[in-house]
């Protein structure tokens, strides 16, 4: 691989070129100063929008219904045009104010990033300019997106959604073999993605037909300077500054020879390279109905399956998820630590916020570390929205939160259930109620707690505002309050707006996941007569032992409390007397790592005995290093069970 180096001199002109100064923090204006340098608190109870603020639950969810209904749905829409160039707009008018910029971003070293609305809309439409004249994408190709949090994350999603391009994003853990499922099964024309995945997507490229460009964004260690090459012409560039990187972008893609015919002199590749990029772009004008993303969601068994997403589901229906699920709005900053590859991350880093003109903040790093998470969160008092996953949750909760204080921060979880044991940690050590969330890749927000009304511990709340939530039987037909039955989503008289359009290229299992007018989330749970909603267990997670039905959830719950819990996750393992019984696996806290683990077994299991009904407790534990997860962190039962029971069978 050649490597041509930038001279520094062209560097400040390019940075001129794409990023306005005011962009970047240590130049930035006076109105921009106040919340990146850490003044202000958010005002606990701000009104989600200037027409409803969230007080009354029984006012929105009759509101969201009828909101919901397709007489009131526009016929076309595009979140890059209705959203993000809304909102640009408005900061062009003075109607929203630039001291909250709309994108923040920070690395390890605390060096800090803004980009406003303006800043959005103008490289996103650079980026959908080289998307489409320099990739030869049309609206309809598919493009797969694997980036850390880097901006170009944003920039590429909101530019294939300006060009009608379908996106896919992948967590940067995905091995060659992911990647190669995922070209082949979605029909993806390009991918971009970072460095550390370059040697993984060569290794299948010609194994993928269909693919007709890479292109590729990476960083060096702390430098925060951009390795990039194109593999077509194995032509790359090196410590070239984050700044001027989608200029670096549309350098490979005009000078290499799958586009325009590869030029073999580094003078001319320059004097393009100095050229200023257009941001005149037109965005299409999409249906509402017209697909927009594909999310790979994990099953029980075989590949993952494509959810798609319109125009219409992901990029308009998560209104709701901003609305009752971060309580957002254009005051707000709002920090959510999922994995871009997740679909949370859509939901929390980019359509929620931006719907609602909220600042998106992330921290650019290579792991979760929650000392440094709690550390940004004291050090940045103007972040007032914060997600994390319970299992994020559990780590921040091993720290000593005392001396941590965030003012009125609104912090919420979602991705699997919330122990009552765990938010009790959170609200002892931060002050802070915690609230759970509940949905699936192929929906938005469905379920939650909120700050207006009682919050029952071990409950997930009440059906959030436009999703009519019912408990159901496996025949679609609702069940009496306090039964255990189905989560359904009553699409009768009208489909919620966030509802996926089915499994791609899978009509058969898109039609599996509907019952009587009911789409089934394969989740098991009851509500009682206040309308709470009880989470139970996956339909493929519950254990049937001696004639009961024990859910998984249960028996964490319990063993959480013990303090020598760090994680479990409950099965059924076979057994010649019962069929099957409780088996738990087990990571274990720092302090009881070299314990006895015959007597710990004893009394984690005399412990499960004291907390839930006896018959529940784990007649097996095993304790392991670390737990099988899914690469949005969900612990993988399904895994541990099916091994569990190949081990019973081979005996």
């Amino acid at each position: 691989m050649r490597l041509v180096t930038l001279p520094p001199s062209i560097r400040p002109r390019l940075r001129s070129l794409l990023f306005p100064r005011s962009t970047v923090v240590q130049g930035k204006t006076d109105r921009q100063r106040s919340l990146v340098d850490g003044q202000g608190f958010r005002k606990y109870g701000t009104a989600v929008d200037a027409f409803k603020p969230f007080e009354d639950y029984e006012e929105h969810r009759k509101w969201m219904e009828a909101e919901s209904r397709k007489e009131n749905l526009p016929k076309y829409y595009n979140f890059a045009r209705d959203a993000i160039d809304k909102w640009a707009y408005r900061e062009k008018t003075g109607e929203r104010e630039l001291s909250n910029p709309a994108l923040w971003i920070t690395n390890d070293n605390g060096e800090d990033r803004t980009w406003s609305f303006q800043d959005l809309s103008s490289l996103s439409k650079k980026t959908a300019n080289v998307l489409t004249q320099k990739c030869g994408l049309d609206p309809g190709d598919k493009l797969i997106l694997i980036l850390p949090r880097v901006p170009e994350w944003w920039f590429v999603n909101i530019a294939a959604i300006r060009a009608g391009v379908i996106l896919s994003t992948g967590t940067t853990l995905l091995r060659p073999n992911d990647i190669k499922h995922r070209i082949q099964v979605s029909g993806a024309k390009c991918i971009v993605a970072d460095s550390h995945s370059v040697d993984n997507i060569d290794e299948i490229a010609d194994q993928c037909p269909s693919l007709k460009s890479k292109l590729f964004v990476g960083s060096k260690s702390e430098t925060r300077y951009i390795i990039m090459y194109c593999t077509y012409c194995h032509v790359g560039l090196c410590h070239i500054s984050v700044n001027i990187i989608f200029v670096i972008l549309i350098f490979l893609l005009i000078s290499c020879k799958a586009f325009a015919g590869c030029k073999s002199e580094i003078n001319s590749k320059l004097q393009w390279f100095q050229s200023k990029a257009s941001d005149e772009f037109q965005t299409i004008n999409s249906k509402f109905t017209d697909p927009m993303m594909l999310f790979f969601t994990s099953g029980t068994t075989g590949f993952p399956k494509m959810a798609q997403h319109s125009h219409g589901s992901y990029g308009y229906g998560n209104i709701i998820t901003g609305r009752y699920f971060l309580q957002c709005s254009e005051h707000d900053v709002v920090w959510n630590t999922s994995d871009t590859g997740w679909a949370k991350s859509a939901w929390s880093s980019l359509f929620s916020p931006w719907l609602l003109g909220a600042c998106v903040f992330a921290h650019h790093t290579d792991k979760f570390d929650p000392r440094l998470t709690l550390k940004i969160l004291e050090a940045k008092p103007a972040i007032s929205v914060f997600c994390a996953a319970p299992t994020a949750v559990r780590f921040l909760v091993q720290q000593t939160l005392t001396p941590y204080r965030h003012g009125k921060l609104h912090c919420i979880s979602a991705g699997e259930p919330l122990n009552p044991e765990l938010l009790e940690e959170w609200k002892s050590g931060t002050g802070l109620d915690l609230y759970e969330g509940y949905g699936q890749t192929e929906t938005t927000f469905l379920c939650g707690t909120y700050p207006i009304m009682e919050n029952r511990p071990g409950s997930m709340g009440k059906a959030a505002p436009g999703i009519d939530l019912r408990i159901v039987d496996d025949d679609g037909v609702e069940v009496p309050p306090n039964t255990e039955g189905n989560i359904g989503i009553n699409t009768n008289k009208y489909r919620p707006i966030g509802l996926f359009s089915g499994y791609m290229g899978d009509p058969d299992r898109t039609a599996s996941v509907y019952q009587g007018g009911y789409y089934l989330t394969g989740d098991r749970a009851k509500i009682d007569d206040d309308g709470y909603v009880w989470f139970i267990g996956r339909a493929d997670d519950v254990i049937l032992t001696s004639g009961y039905r024990i859910g998984p959830f249960e028996v964490e719950s319990a063993l959480i409390e013990h303090p020598s819990v760090l994680e479990s996750a409950v099965v059924s393992s076979p057994d010649p007397v019962r069929g099957e019984v409780v088996k738990a696996f087990v990571t274990l806290t720092g302090e009881y790592q070299t314990a006895d683990r015959d007597k710990l077994t004893k009394e984690l299991q005399d412990h499960v005995k004291t907390v839930t009904a006896p018959y529940k407790y784990p007649r097996k534990i095993e304790f392991v290093d670390q737990l099988p997860k899914t690469v949005s962190g969900k612990i993988r039962r399904v895994e541990l069970r099916h091994k569990e029971w190949e081990r019973g069978s081979e005996k």
